[in-house]
């Protein structure tokens, strides 16, 4: 629940302490990372939930996931690119700092719904050099719920990369 915490914590670090200025490029950038971080948060609370009430179920909430996984895709398929421009007409505090959250959203999608980029302790990092690089848990788990036919969309559906 890191993430829940981190969208106010981190909106007052960057607007507040730093003094990002609130431009239509930085804001863009701000909420394309804010909402992964939600649906990070809401992932966990959900998968938590389920793995204590010990039922072995696909992962409640499943096609919610698979087309936040699709929606997200177009989100950042508008916003990068928004951004990007943004910099390119008026490079500075005013355009690349939504750039970089941006960019840092791209990261927690692939992060999430594609590939594990975090390794949090010492024994991930381990397996990680020792395995290489594994799906991510959504990814996992959208798979799973897609395979036991929860009504989850087929993996083509939902933009497998």
């Amino acid at each position: 629940m890191g993430e829940l915490v981190n969208v106010p914590l981190q909106t007052a670090i960057w607007f507040g302490m730093v003094g990002v200025p609130a431009t239509a490029a930085n804001l863009l950038g701000f909420a394309l990372v804010t909402l992964l971080l939600l649906e990070g948060a809401a992932y966990w609370t959900v998968k938590l939930r389920a793995l204590s009430a010990g039922s072995g179920a696909p992962l409640p909430g499943a096609a919610v996931f698979a087309a936040a996984r699709v929606v997200n895709l177009v989100l950042l398929g508008l916003g990068v690119p928004l951004t990007v421009l943004a910099v390119a007409d008026s490079p500075g505090t005013g355009s690349v700092p939504g750039l970089l959250f941006a960019l840092f959203a791209v990261l927690e999608h692939v992060n999430y719904f594609h590939t594990q980029l975090m390794y949090d302790t010492a024994e991930d990092r381990r397996s990680r050099r020792r395995n290489g690089r594994r799906r991510a848990h959504l990814a996992r788990d959208l798979e799973r719920a897609r395979k036991l036919g929860t009504g989850q969309p087929s993996a083509g559906e939902v933009g497998r990369s």
